[in-house]
C-alpha cells in the first residue's frame, strides 16, 4: 500500500503509517531499528531495494531522506515536505517513508525525523553517498546508534579513508570494510590451520582500492609485519599472500565467486568467496550495533587501544 502526502508534516505522516497498518490488517508493529538512509534521487531507488531486502532479516521503519536544495532565492521561500508512505509487500517486511525537503527544510533534516523514529530502538543511518567528513558530528548522525559510510561511492576512496580514520567514532563502520568479513574469516582459518609465523604480507587488487587499504592496514596490525600493495587489474581484492618460513599461504581469487586456498605442504582447495549484494552488506552490519574495534584497527593500522582496553596494560604494538 502507497500513500502520498505533498505538503505535509512528520505528524501527517504518523498518521499515514498508522492508517495503512490498519488498512492492511497489520496494526501491530514488530519492527526493531530505524533505517535513516540519506541519499539524492539518483541513488534512492537501489538503496531502497537494498534496505527493504535487509528487511526481511531486520525488520525495521526505513526513511529515506532527499534534500532538494533551493537553487533561487524562490526556491528558498519554497519550503516544503513531501512524503510518500509504503506499508506491507510495498516495503519489504516493515514500512518504509520517502521524505523528500525542499528549500530550508532541508536543513532541518533531523528535527523531520525525530517525531519519525520508533520509540525505545536503535537508530542506524547510511548514505549511499555523499557522507559527511564527520559522520558522528552530522545532525542525523548524532540520532544514531550505528553511521554507516561507503569509500566506494567516493571520487578519492584512499583521500576518503584518511579522513574516515581521523573523524572515527565508535559507532562508524563503512562498507568497504564489511565486504572483507568472508576474506577475513578465510584468512582467520588459514592461520589456525598453518599454525606459524607470518614473516611477510602481501595484497593484490585494483588500485585505489579502499577494501584493500584496509585488509592491508589491518594485517600489518594484527601480524605486526609489513604488508605489501600490489596493484592487478582487479577486480577488487584479487589476492592475499603471507610468508612463512616453510611457505606461502595464498588466497587467490582472481574473478568470479571461486577462490584457491594454497597452504604449505597441503594440496589446493577451492573454497566460496562471491562479491556480496550492498542488501547482504547491509543485513551484516544491522546484526551488531556496538562498537566495531576492528575497524577502527584497520582504519587506523593501530591495535594497541583494543589492546588496552582487553588487558588494561600498554600494548607494545
Amino acid at each position: 500500500m502507497k500513500i502520498d502526502l505533498s505538503d505535509t508534516t512528520s505528524s501527517k505522516i504518523n498518521k499515514a503509517l498508522v492508517h495503512g497498518r490498519r488498512a492492511i490488517g497489520t496494526p501491530a508493529v514488530g519492527m526493531v531499528l530505524t533505517m535513516v538512509i540519506v541519499t539524492d534521487e539518483e541513488n534512492a531507488y537501489d538503496s531502497i531495494k537494498a534496505a527493504e531486502e535487509a528487511s526481511h532479516e531486520h525488520p525495521s521503519r526505513t526513511l529515506v531522506v532527499i534534500k532538494r536544495h533551493a537553487r533561487t532565492p524562490r526556491d528558498r521561500t519554497n519550503s516544503h515536505l513531501d512524503a510518500e508512505v509504503r506499508v506491507g509487500a510495498d516495503a519489504g517486511t516493515g514500512e518504509t517513508v520517502i521524505l523528500r525537503l525542499y528549500g530550508e527544510v532541508s536543513d532541518h533534516a533531523d528535527s523531520v525525523v525525530l517525531p519519525l523514529l520508533l520509540p525505545d530502538a536503535p537508530v542506524v543511518v547510511w548514505w549511499p553517498v555523499d557522507a559527511p567528513e564527520v559522520p558522528v558530528k552530522d545532525p542525523l548522525g548524532a540520532l544514531a546508534q550505528r553511521r554507516i559510510t561507503d569509500m566506494y561511492a567516493v571520487e578519492s576512496p584512499l583521500r576518503a579513508l584518511e579522513a574516515r580514520a581521523a573523524a572515527y567514532a565508535p559507532g562508524d563502520t563503512d562498507l568497504a570494510w564489511t565486504r572483507l568479513t568472508p576474506w577475513r574469516s578465510m584468512l582467520a582459518a588459514a592461520l589456525d590451520q598453518a599454525r606459524t609465523k607470518i614473516t611477510s604480507a602481501a595484497v593484490e587488487s585494483e588500485a585505489d582500492n579502499p577494501s584493500a587499504e584496509l585488509l592491508a592496514r589491518w594485517l600489518e596490525a594484527r601480524l605486526e609485519v609489513s604488508v605489501e600493495r600490489i596493484v592487478t587489474a582487479g577486480p577488487v581484492v584479487t589476492a592475499v599472500r603471507l610468508g612463512t618460513a616453510g611457505g606461502e599461504i595464498v588466497i587467490d581469487r582472481p574473478e568470479g565467486p571461486l577462490a584457491t586456498l594454497s597452504l604449505p605442504g597441503q594440496p589446493s582447495r577451492t573454497l566460496a568467496l562471491k562479491v556480496r549484494s550492498t542488501s547482504e552488506l547491509i543485513a551484516e552490519e544491522l546484526r551488531r550495533l556496538d562498537a566495531d574495534e576492528m575497524y577502527a584497527v584497520a582504519l587506523r593500522g593501530d591495535n594497541s587501544e583494543v589492546l588496552r582496553a582487553s588487558t588494561g596494560k600498554e600494548s607494545r604494538v
